[in-house]
């Protein structure tokens, strides 16, 4: 049991309309174990940004259980939860979400700066962040200085920066062409061997084929959950 990451038991989401209560998940049960590289898939209305959201600690459930990483999130106050996205999870996102004013570099710190990291050990972090995804040389860059790949790069180092036990990404590639697609799947490939938790949140079949184990939701509950290939730890 120690060695999953996530562990979802009988997880259900409403959301309510009025009196009336819309149900996107309907008792999902999932584990991810942790090194491992994960895509959830779905069409609009599967569930999976929902999904993906009560993952990322972004909502929570209506019921059922969540454990990330030994901590039962399911029933954490706001500023707990917070306080794990911060620590524990590492997001990137189809938008990028960079601030135009800051370098690469900044960007990259910018959650260690939340924080509270000196400023010293925030540059290094960073660079060596940086580092990871092949772009320390375009630290001092500003994103409108970048290509869409690279801006994405940024974000992916960002993500990292703090360490996280776990990768969560949201339609990476959705705003880029085929060949930078491809060259940001190989990074990610790349921090799984590294031995991080990667979940990757895909409508596209070409992409989630990256990933070692594709978890297909439909109507709000697992369809298929299919190991493609056993890393090899």
């Amino acid at each position: 049991m120690n060695n999953s990451i996530i562990r979802l038991e009988d997880i259900f989401k409403n959301y309510y309309m009025g009196s009336q209560a819309i149900t996107v998940l309907k008792g999902v049960s999932l584990e991810i174990l942790k090194n491992e590289y994960v895509a959830l898939m779905g069409p609009s209305g599967s569930g999976k940004s929902t999904l993906m959201n009560i993952l990322g600690c972004l909502d929570t459930a209506t019921s059922g259980k969540y454990i990330l990483n030994g901590n039962d999130v399911s029933k954490m106050t706001d500023d707990e939860l917070a306080e794990i996205r911060n620590n524990e999870i590492g997001f990137v996102f189809q938008q990028f979400n960079l601030l135009p004013r800051l370098s690469a570099a900044e960007n990259v710190a910018l959650p260690l700066v939340y924080a509270g990291v000196g400023k010293k050990e925030r540059n290094e972090r960073a660079m060596e962040a940086l580092k990871m995804v092949g772009l320390e040389d375009r630290s001092h860059h500003k994103s409108n200085e970048l290509s869409g790949g690279q801006i994405q790069r940024v974000a992916i180092a960002r993500a990292l920066v703090n360490n996280p036990a776990l990768l969560l990404a949201d339609e990476p590639t959705g705003n880029l062409d085929t060949k930078t697609s491809v060259e940001v799947m190989e990074i990610f490939g790349k921090i799984q061997q590294a031995g991080n938790t990667v979940v990757l949140v895909t409508h596209e079949e070409d992409i989630a084929n990256y990933a070692k184990r594709v978890v297909k939701l439909r109507d709000g509950l697992v369809e298929t959950d299919i190991l493609k290939e056993v890393a090899v730890m």
